[in-house]
């Protein structure tokens, strides 16, 4: 075969003048390009694919849930497309404010830990492009004393060589040490801020419970807050050194030049002009780095929070027999990933390719003229003592010039490549910039009570044969988002009261239009109505997790402290909360040590009054013992463990929601006994309204339609019963 195709070029060739060497180029350069057009054809079209999919998928967005499979997927396609395409990243203004920002949590001073290694990192980076320096110009004298065969000469330079790359590998491993620094530096500000802010007023609860504009803050928190601090250390020392680099490069090469004889302005001159032409082209060509960063820390954050909910309701799928939908969310969020990761490689192809053309073989171009230039126009002769004459013609002198600026260009076409290079990098810390700063917005609007949500359609109505009433008459709307307008003020007399004060879910959904109740302490009250009527959201309000959007709320004045101060409302769920930690921490949660005037014989009376002192008998280090209490626990241990923390803090008032759901009826008279005892007011959420009854005062019934009644026990058992009688009748 190759005898048969060297005849046909030779018979090419003569037929029609052409030398085989430009023959054979040709037909290489034809099957190189056709072979690559071959391959890259379907890269495009896949990547073009991949965009026009992206930005139909991010249009369309699937607001209404669908119980059909194929809609299922088509919702959650849109859950994994549409939040991420809202993203719009670049270099612009917006991406500077909020680099400036964020530097002043990372950096908050100049008397700081990060100023110091800032200063330490920067000195270091000088100190490298010194040594870089000299090692250049040394290689040049090692060249030519090779050239010239002068043993002594050479052995001198090799051994200066030698004691240099103590100092110099000193200072590279300093460079990388210092830069890890600076991101484990970084990181702590950030987490620090970040954490302070997420942990205060209650703002965790409300970015989850009454936001919609983070999803989930984990990752945010998480992967995005040590990207970022990384970004920024990795990309001061790619920038600071490249930047050192080249100014003190090119100093090195016009006073080397000069000295040759050479016009100084004409290599630098070209050398700027091609990387300005390469930077442009690089820049029109470059995809949007910071979008897709974003777009994917966006998908990554989803894919985790599928896991982590099956992590934390693995029974309840378990039960339902839910794997296979959960399987399907889980394959469909995990190919939204895949599918933006394939854009993003087949987006990187075309760009390394045209980077590393311009980079390595216009630029190896370029030196190797601006190099030759002072060579080729500059002699012995000329009347110019520049070169040497060592008795070879001035060739060792050559020789060595060739040598040094060969290196010198080398590390400055180095120091620019990195310098372009890290363009892409600067719009990766773009991406994590803009997700790190939304997350510090929605963290500080949270904190003044400013919510974004979807909310139902400001037509929305609740009516019934008494009732009729929409939602533009109860609250305000203002952009799309209530406005709060309620008052919240600290009681004198310890009371809790209620004055036209609407219950109104995070979505704007009307509960109950007006609500009027006045609580002293004292006052023991049972709270009972349908699934849905408002009773659990009625403890948010008082509690303060939701705003008031109308009316007055006066509840008592919180006063926590280190000391052992009653608080003044205490929530327990039906399900309680269970801490991290041994069982001494589950009794005295939130506080994060044990008073003085409470001894351990104390704790052990309150668990014994819950029938739980075999819990702290059974394990080996008693209150101390340090085990997984949410899963060891069973459901009726959890709520008579959280009841003793409530007799462990004794507040004013006592918010329970079913806390005694799976207490047997002895247990449960005992726990409300020791409370009314300990002076705890009691608001009970209860469907077992007979067995309660005793232990209250009061009633507030909701009818689940927006009404509701407040009034003596009895006389509203009468009530009821009297309903209940006229229902069983009709």
């Amino acid at each position: 075969m190759s005898s048969v195709l060297s005849k046909l070029i030779d018979k090419t060739s003569t037929k029609y003048g052409i030398r085989q060497e430009q023959l054979i180029r040709g037909i290489v350069g034809v099957a190189t390009t056709l072979y690559f057009i071959k391959i890259g054809y379907p890269l495009v079209t896949f990547a073009i694919k991949q965009y026009q999919k992206g930005k139909k998928q991010t249009r369309n967005i699937v607001q209404v849930p669908s119980r059909d499979k194929n809609d299922i997927d088509d919702a959650n396609n849109s859950k994994l497309n549409g939040q991420a395409g809202k993203a719009n990243v670049g270099l612009d203004r917006k991406f500077i404010k909020q680099l400036i920002a964020l530097l002043k949590i990372m950096v908050p001073g100049w008397k700081t830990r990060e100023a110091g290694l800032l200063t330490c990192a920067t000195l270091t980076l000088l100190a490298r492009t010194f040594l870089s320096i000299y090692v250049a110009t040394l290689e040049g004298q090692i060249v030519k004393r090779i050239v010239l065969r002068d043993v002594r000469g050479f052995s001198l330079m090799l051994a200066r060589w030698f004691a240099i790359a103590f100092p110099a590998t000193f200072v590279n491993s300093a460079i990388r040490y210092l830069e890890g620094r600076l991101a484990l530096s970084f990181r702590g500000r950030l987490v620090e801020h970040a954490y302070k802010m997420y942990l205060s007023q209650q703002t965790y609860y409300r970015v989850a419970a009454l936001d919609t504009r983070l999803g989930g803050a984990e990752q945010r928190l998480t992967d995005d807050l040590s990207e970022l601090a990384g970004s920024v250390a990795h990309l001061y020392s790619s920038l600071t050194k490249p930047l050192l680099d080249c100014a003190l490069v090119c100093i090195a090469l016009i006073s080397f030049s000069s000295k040759m004889g050479a016009r100084r302005i004409h290599g630098p001159l070209l050398s700027c002009v091609v990387i300005g032409l390469t930077g442009q082209i690089l820049r029109l060509a470059s995809p949007k780095f910071g979008q897709l960063v974003a777009e994917e820390a966006s998908k990554r954050g989803i894919l985790r929070e599928a896991h982590a909910r099956i992590s934390a309701h693995a029974e309840e799928i378990a039960f339902y027999g839910g794997h296979c939908t959960e399987h399907r969310y889980l394959i469909t969020a995990y190919k939204s990933l895949v599918s933006h990761l394939r854009r993003v490689l087949a987006l990187k192809f075309w760009y390394v390719m045209l980077e590393q053309l311009l980079m390595k073989y216009v630029w190896s171009g370029t030196g190797l003229l601006v190099i030759a230039m002072p060579l080729l126009y500059t002699t012995v002769t000329s009347g110019n003592m520049a070169l040497k004459d060592d008795g070879d013609g001035g060739v060792s002198e050559r020789t060595r010039y060739l040598t040094t600026s060969k290196n010198l260009l080398s590390s400055g076409a180095d120091a620019v490549e990195r310098l372009m290079l890290s363009y892409k990098e600067l719009v990766a810390l773009a991406g994590y910039a803009a997700r790190v700063s939304e997350m510090l917005d929605v963290f500080k609007d949270a904190a003044l009570c400013k919510y974004r949500r979807n909310i139902v359609s400001s037509s929305s109505r609740i009516t019934n044969s008494t009732t009729d009433f929409a939602l533009d008459n109860i609250i305000e709307l203002k952009d799309g988002a209530p406005v709060i307008k309620g008052i919240v003020r600290e009681s004198t007399d310890g009371s809790i009261s209620l004055i036209d004060v609407p219950i109104v879910t995070p979505n704007c959904e009307i509960i109950v239009p007006k609500l009027t109740i006045h609580i002293r302490p004292g006052d023991h009250i049972l709270i009972t109505g349908p699934n849905g009527c408002g009773k659990s959201s009625l403890f948010r309000i008082i509690s303060g997790l939701w705003p008031v959007y109308g009316g007055t709320l006066t509840r008592p004045a919180e006063n926590y402290s280190a000391k052992r101060e009653r608080p003044a409302l205490f929530y327990i769920p039906q399900k309680p909360y269970m801490t991290v930690g041994c069982l001494r921490d589950q009794i005295i949660y939130p506080s994060e040590s044990q008073t003085e005037d409470c001894c351990d014989e104390e704790l052990l009376k309150l668990l014994e009054e819950v029938d739980l002192r075999s819990l702290a008998e059974r394990e080996p280090n008693g209150l101390d013992s340090f085990v997984d209490w949410d899963s060891t626990l069973s459901g009726g241990e959890k709520q008579r463990l959280a009841m003793t923390r409530l007799f462990y803090h004794t507040p004013q008032y006592a918010l329970l929601d079913e806390c005694t759901s799976a207490v047997s009826l002895e247990a449960e008279a005992v726990i409300y006994e020791t409370a009314k005892r300990k002076g705890i007011t009691l608001l009970t959420i209860t469907h077992r309204v007979t067995s309660l009854a005793k232990y209250h005062k009061l009633l507030l019934r909701f009818d689940g339609e927006g009404g509701w009644t407040f009034g003596p026990l009895e006389a509203e058992l009468r009530d009821i019963h009297k309903e209940d009688t006229k229902i069983g009748i009709s």
